[in-house]
């Protein structure tokens, strides 16, 4: 039987916003997303792609039959407002049902539906039938790296109005040496620096100007978006950089969380090195190992 655990809202959103050229949504096996609550509740507005279960009279869970559970790589759950493991719900209900099925652990979002859709009014829906092209061709959004605080995402993402709406992001790091954005509007605030994705490019000497950029609009409490061309490699770098700032952490610690938060996300060994330097910076000594093989 899988293990039941909690997940915050935004570990749902950014497994909702994964993307390999598309949307990896589209993956068969990728994400179980469940409904537990009522069904007219759920037919007035879901999560995307979230499926609905019943159940019977005798509260017995009727789970969705042409999915096949054991080889889904995230199984996640969610009812009205569910916010802990000790309270009985239909969430937890339908948890255990799932964990009997799963090989992956089943996870539980903090507060339900109430508090995800008021966090991320943009990812509710009514639909409830998608093909694979339209999975394919679902939106994606920059992932979430601090909650309500800090995004990293590509240059498609970030010449998007509507995205930069919805996440309410007013100031933006643009690591890219081609394409240098400008504002289009007196309350965004761009910070545009040109570096190319390479082994000997230098990032580096723009850690403490890009942490200092960041942490000056985090504390006017504003939202901040960190991007590159694909959102891989420069950006990763750099969001690696500033979490080993903001919060004294390793490179190793800053690595693992970022890549939970985005696994297509991948620092260039020029950059890794860098990262490695900025940790002395940062800790006083170097603790990490880069030539482990998780780098």
């Amino acid at each position: 039987m899988a293990k039941i655990l909690m997940c915050e809202p935004f570990e749902l959103y950014n497994l909702l916003n994964q993307c390999n050229r598309v949307s990896r949504l589209a993956e068969i096996n990728y994400l179980c997303l469940i409904d537990a609550r009522e069904i007219q509740d759920y037919d007035t507005s879901h999560v995307i792609t979230a499926k609905s279960v019943r159940m019977d009279l005798k509260g017995t869970v009727i789970l969705p039959e042409a999915v096949e559970f054991d080889t889904m790589q995230h199984v996640v759950v969610y009812d009205s407002k569910t916010s802990c493991l000790e309270k009985k719900g239909r969430a937890i209900t339908c948890a255990r049902a799932l964990a009997k099925l799963s090989l992956n652990p089943v996870y539980i979002v903090r507060g339900g539906f109430e508090r995800f859709s008021a966090l991320y009014t943009f990812l509710r829906t009514e639909k409830i039938i998608y093909t694979i092209m339209e999975l394919e061709n679902l939106k994606t959004y920059p992932v979430e790296i601090i909650e309500g605080v800090l995004y990293m995402g590509d240059q498609k993402q970030v010449k998007d109005d509507t995205i930069l709406s919805d996440l309410k992001i007013t100031a933006i790091v643009n690591v890219s040496q081609s394409d240098s954005l400008k504002p289009v509007n007196k309350n965004q605030v761009i910070l545009n620096i040109p570096v190319d994705d390479s082994v000997s490019s230098d990032l580096y000497s723009s850690f403490e100007k890009i942490c200092s950029f960041i942490d000056l609009h985090i504390n006017l409490e504003l939202r901040v978006l960190v991007v590159s061309r694909q959102g891989k490699s420069r950006c990763s770098a750099v969001t690696i950089a500033f979490l080993m700032h903001h919060l004294t952490q390793t490179v190793e610690d800053a690595w693992k969380y970022v890549l939970k938060c985005k696994p297509s996300m991948r620092p260039n060994t020029g950059f890794l090195q860098q990262l490695s330097d900025w940790e002395i910076h940062v800790m006083g000594k170097q603790v990490t190992d880069i030539s482990e093989p998780h780098f």
